[in-house]
């Protein structure tokens, strides 16, 4: 492990690719917590006719120079003390390579540490496998990059493969299409495509036969682009986890093959800049897909950068509660910890909202699902993290921070539900009409009702914020009331006074009376 870093601080990271260069600049915090100051991309497209003869053009070189110079501006402009840059497969193939870094470090003032394949592979699922909530299931991580596609097997907590093929868009572009077809791309040359790729994957499919895949995930800009065309073309509503099925990604394969490259760049959901190298990206996955026996794959935006600022958190230890904390978890913890939640208050109301829980569903109060339990406790974490921008209407504010930020892990939907029990935990009771409702099933409206009367309740209980209330369950729960029972350890009239007014808010969700008594801890 590193030296302890001096905090707060501000780190960049840097990631060359073959098609892209990314940037991603983030603040860390006193607590260890980290705030995202600057996501960038720029097509630099370095590996633009270098598979033939494995010599970076002057061109790309000149691009990447460009792209690193102001990158490297905009993280000093962030504060950013020091830059941690990796070179991938269109720089560590370049017989010109020294001339590459050398330029970039002479006039962008950039130092880059040019990464294996294995490296690469090891950086992404790190990237990866920190943004999914996976547990132990064991999982297939496939990464379509420019030049080259990585595969790494494993779960939330470590991977047993890595390997890195020599397959990528811009390679199979390059090899397999003319440079100046601007054309359909027939079939047959696709077919060919295909092959190569299969030959290329002869060992990875032996090593994953072996293995009982419970989910596959697939990242790069390549597989997202593919599945947000397959969504326009099939008409799959926004809002869900973003995934691809074979048979999809095989039509939308073949309709893209059929296209002139202008043609292409207007296809709904393509970003124009890829138009000309998706076809060999679906190539690559199509087969990966079929040699695999994959018929679905999750879409992830998260890549190799995020993988170097986990490597760099974990070795200064400053990964929250080790690597067996959950990645929901730890999402929940890095966001309140950013906007600086009194952590106490938050515990224990977290405490006493699954205390409610618990006890209501073993007196038939409610039936909802563990993962329901699970929400509850996340949102009741974050209740009052709109404070940081207000106290009056905090909790319109908690609604807002929750619902647009990156909680990694969760789905939507379910931040939608964090975001409403957070907002309904005091003041207006939730209705069915109300806007942030609209766009929620039943089922999830009758879990924000539920869920925030009884985070009403558990914040009441800790009105003063002084943990005067330890314990409290419902003791009794008829046809028409649900008594309370609280362990106090002072007078708590505030807590009571803030109970009773929580009765309308507590009847509308349970269709009873909610009463209270208090046992003073002797």
């Amino acid at each position: 492990m590193s030296e302890p870093l001096k905090l707060p601080r501000a780190v960049a990271f840097v990631d060359i690719g073959t098609n892209s260069i990314r940037l991603l600049v983030v603040r860390i915090n006193k607590n260890g917590s980290y705030t995202i100051l600057s996501q960038e991309k720029e097509t630099a497209r370095l590996g633009e006719s270098e598979f033939k003869d494995y010599m970076v053009q002057p061109s790309a070189i000149d691009r990447a120079v460009l792209v690193c110079r102001k990158f490297v501006e905009l993280s000093k402009y962030y504060g950013a003390d020091e830059i941690i840059a990796v070179a991938t497969s269109a720089a560590r193939e370049a017989k010109n390579q020294a001339e590459l870094l050398d330029r970039i470090l002479k006039e962008a003032h950039l130092e880059i540490s040019v990464v294996s394949g294995k490296e690469e592979a090891r950086l992404i699922y790190l990237g990866v496998s920190s943004g999914v909530n996976i547990g132990r299931k064991k999982a297939l991580f496939i990464d379509i990059g420019g030049g080259s596609c990585e595969i790494m097997i494993g779960d939330q907590f470590g991977y047993s493969y890595l390997d890195s093929l020599s397959l990528g868009a811009i390679r199979m572009t390059s090899l397999f299409v003319a440079e100046n077809n601007k054309g359909p791309v027939s079939g047959a040359v696709y077919a060919k495509m295909k092959k190569h790729a299969k030959a290329a994957t002869i060992r990875t499919r032996i090593r994953v036969e072996d293995e009982r895949i419970d989910v596959t995930i697939a990242s790069s800009g390549t597989a997202m682009n593919l599945a947000q065309i397959a969504a326009k073309m099939f008409d799959i509503p926004s809002g869900r986890q973003l995934t691809l099925k074979r048979a999809h990604l095989k039509k939308v394969a073949s309709m893209l093959c059929s296209l002139p490259l202008d043609k292409r760049r207007s296809v709904p959901g393509i970003n124009p800049e890829r138009a000309d190298i998706i076809i060999g990206g679906a190539a690559v996955l199509e087969t990966l897909m079929e040699e695999l026996s994959i018929d679905e794959v999750v879409i992830s935006e998260r890549g190799l950068r995020d993988g170097l600022l986990v490597e760099y958190l974990g070795d200064h230890g400053l990964l929250s509660g080790g690597e067996e904390v959950d990645v929901r978890l730890r999402s929940v913890l890095q966001l309140s910890r950013s906007y600086g939640v009194d952590e106490d208050h938050a515990e224990r109301v977290k405490s006493l909202a699954l205390r409610l829980f618990d006890s209501g569903a073993k007196r038939k109060l409610h039936a909802f699902r563990d993962d329901e339990r699970d929400l509850l406790a996340h949102a009741a974490y974050m209740h009052d993290i709109g404070d940081f921008i207000s106290f009056n209407n905090h909790h319109l504010h908690s609604h807002y921070i929750i619902s647009n930020a990156d909680l990694l892990g969760f789905d939507q939907r379910e931040i939608a539900i964090m975001a409403n029990i957070a907002k309904f935990h005091r003041k207006k009771v939730p209705g069915r009409k109300d806007p942030e409702m609209a766009g929620l099933d039943d089922r999830s409206q009758r879990v924000v009702i539920a869920l925030s009367a009884l985070l009403r309740v558990a914040e009441s209980l800790d009105r003063s914020h002084t943990g005067i209330i330890s314990e409290a369950d419902f003791v009794k729960v008829d046809k028409q009331k649900a008594v309370l029972r609280a362990i106090s350890s002072d007078e708590c009239q505030l807590e009571c006074w803030g109970v009773e007014s929580d009765g309308r808010a507590f009847e509308k969700a349970f269709g009873r009376k909610l009463s209270m008594e208090v046992v003073r801890k002797d």
